[in-house]
C-alpha cells in the first residue's frame, strides 16, 4: 500500500492503516488489543508505547523540556507547546465543517462538534439534567453540593467566584 508516495508494506489486519516498518505496525496493533506492556514504576498507569511512558514519567519528575520562546511557559510534551504557541499567533487551524467557527486545538474542535450533534451523554445522578460534556456535568454537580461556604454567615455557593463576590457584601470595620 502507498500513501503520500511512501511504500507502506505492513498493513494492519484490523483497520485500513499501513506502516513503513514492522515494529511500528506492532505498536499500532496494541491500539486494537489494548495491550499496555510499559508500566510506570511510580504509579499504576501503563502504556502501549515506550515513548508514552517516558512522557508520563515527566508528570512525576516535573520535567518540562519544551520552553516557549515568547513567554515563560514550559511543557512536558512538544504537542502542548505547539498548541500553546497558537495563543501568541492567534492561529486556529481546526475548522468546524458545520459552522464558521475555528479552534486552536483539535480537542477544542471535537468538544465543539458535540454541540451540533445534540447528544447529551452525561447524566446528572441527582436530577434529570444531562450535558454534552463531562466537564459541564462536573460544574453542574457543584450546584447540588455547594461546597464554597461563607465563614461569616454560612451561606453556601456552587462556585468560588460567587463566594468571593458574596464576601464583598459583608461590611468589615477597619479599626485604623
Amino acid at each position: 500500500m502507498r500513501t503520500h508516495s511512501v511504500e507502506r508494506p505492513y498493513p494492519c489486519s484490523h483497520c485500513d492503516k499501513a506502516f513503513t516498518q514492522n515494529n511500528i505496525l506492532k505498536n499500532h496493533l496494541r491500539t486494537h488489543t489494548g495491550e499496555k506492556p510499559y508500566q510506570c514504576s511510580l504509579c499504576d498507569k501503563a502504556f502501549a508505547e515506550k515513548n508514552q511512558l517516558r512522557t508520563h514519567l515527566r508528570t512525576h519528575t516535573g520535567e518540562k523540556p519544551y520552553q516557549c520562546d515568547q513567554c515563560d511557559k514550559a511543557y512536558s510534551q512538544m504537542s502542548n507547546l505547539i498548541n500553546h504557541k497558537r495563543t501568541h499567533t492567534g492561529e486556529r487551524p481546526f475548522k468546524c465543517s458545520q459552522c464558521d467557527k475555528s479552534f486552536s486545538t483539535n480537542g477544542h474542535l471535537i468538544n465543539h462538534l458535540i454541540t451540533h450533534s445534540g447528544k447529551k451523554p452525561y447524566q446528572c445522578n441527582q436530577c434529570e439534567k444531562a450535558f454534552p460534556r463531562d466537564s459541564t456535568l462536573m460544574s453542574h454537580l457543584l450546584t447540588h453540593t455547594r461546597p464554597y461556604q461563607c465563614n461569616y454567615c454560612e451561606t453556601c455557593f456552587s462556585r468560588s467566584s460567587c463566594l468571593k463576590q458574596h464576601l464583598k457584601t459583608h461590611k468589615f470595620d477597619n479599626p485604623y
